[in-house]
C-alpha cells in the first residue's frame, strides 16, 4: 500500500495543476470569442473581393495586371506555414506540419527553387526537427494578428511575384469551419488567377459578368487585385488564430477533466491507505495493552 503522506502530496500537486489548466481554458475561451468575431467580420469582405477578382480573371476582359498573369513555367515557389508561438494546444501544430511536409517534399522534388517561411515558434522547431530549413520566420503573431503586420508580409510576396522572383505561393494553415471542426489545409494564393476556381456562380447562374470600369479598368485593378491577395492572406492568419484558441480551449478542458479524475482516484487510494494505517496503529496499541496486562 502506498504511503498516505505521499499520496496526499501528489493529490495537492494535481489540484494545483487543475487550477492552472482551468485558468488557461477560461483565457483561451475569451480569446477564442474575440478572434472568432474578427474572423467572421472579415469573412464576407474576403469572399466577395476574392469572387470579384476571380470573375475578372475568367471574364476575358482586355485588361492586364501582373498578378493575374499565369506563368508558363514555375521555377520559384514559397510555402508559408502558419503555426503557434506557444504549445498546450493539442494536435494543432502537429496537424499543420503533417499537411505541410508532403507539399514541401513534392515541390522540392519538382521545382528548382523552393523556400519555406514559417509563422510561429512551434513551426520553426517542428520543421527543424524534420530536417527542413526555413527562410523567413515570423514570431510576432498571437491571438489577434494585426492587418498592418500581415500587409507587410503580403507586400513582400507581391513585389517578388511582380519582379519574377516568385512564381507560386502556398499557405498551409488551419481553416476554421466551426467550433467543432477545424481542418489543416493548403491554399495557393499566388498566382491570383487560381482563385477563379473557388468563386461561386452569381445569381444569374453563371460566372460571366459584364463590368463597367470608372475611371478606368487599370486604375481599379491596381487597387482591387493586390487588396484581394492581402485580405486573403489576412484571413488565413485570422483562421489560424481562431483554430489555435479552439484547440487550446479543448486541450485545457480535457486536461482539467483528467486532473479531476486523477484526484478522485488518488482520494480513494489515499483513504484506503489512511484507513490501513489507522488500523495498523490500533492493532499495535491493542498488542501493547495485552503485553502489559500479561
Amino acid at each position: 500500500m502506498a504511503n498516505a503522506r505521499a499520496l496526499d502530496k501528489r493529490r495537492k500537486s494535481i489540484r494545483n495543476i487543475r487550477k492552472i489548466t482551468r485558468t488557461m481554458e477560461l483565457i483561451a475561451t475569451a480569446r477564442y470569442k474575440k478572434a472568432m468575431d474578427r474572423a467572421q467580420a472579415a469573412t464576407a469582405y474576403t469572399e466577395q473581393i476574392t469572387r470579384i477578382v476571380g470573375r475578372l480573371a475568367a471574364s476575358g476582359l482586355d485588361v492586364q495586371h501582373p498578378l493575374l498573369e499565369q506563368r508558363d513555367e514555375i521555377k520559384n515557389a514559397r510555402i508559408l506555414v502558419l503555426t503557434s508561438n506557444r504549445g498546450l494546444c493539442g494536435g494543432y501544430n502537429g496537424s499543420v506540419l503533417r499537411e505541410a511536409m508532403p507539399l514541401i517534399k513534392e515541390l522540392k522534388g519538382s521545382l528548382p527553387n523552393v523556400d519555406v517561411d514559417v509563422s510561429g515558434k512551434r513551426g520553426v522547431d517542428g520543421l527543424a526537427f524534420r530536417g527542413v530549413t526555413t527562410d523567413e520566420k515570423h514570431l510576432n503573431f498571437e491571438d489577434q494578428p494585426a492587418y498592418a503586420e500581415v500587409e507587410k508580409i503580403a507586400e513582400s510576396y507581391l513585389s517578388r511575384y511582380i519582379t519574377g522572383e516568385l512564381d507560386r505561393l502556398d499557405v498551409v494553415y488551419t481553416k476554421f469551419i466551426s467550433t467543432s471542426k477545424q481542418v489543416a489545409t493548403v491554399e495557393t494564393l499566388l498566382p491570383l488567377g487560381s482563385l477563379g476556381d473557388d468563386t461561386e456562380p452569381d445569381d444569374a447562374g453563371g460566372t460571366n459578368v459584364e463590368y463597367e470600369f470608372l475611371p478606368s479598368a487599370e486604375s481599379i485593378l491596381e487597387e482591387v487585385v493586390p487588396t484581394s491577395f492581402k485580405v486573403r492572406l489576412f484571413k488565413c492568419f485570422l483562421d489560424a488564430a481562431v483554430s489555435e484558441q479552439v484547440a487550446r480551449m479543448i486541450a485545457m478542458k480535457g486536461a482539467t477533466e483528467n486532473a479531476g479524475d486523477m484526484i478522485k482516484q488518488l482520494s480513494m487510494t489515499y483513504n484506503r491507505a489512511r484507513q490501513s494505517q489507522i488500523t495498523g496503529e490500533i492493532m499495535e496499541i491493542i498488542g501493547g495493552v495485552e503485553a502489559l496486562e500479561g
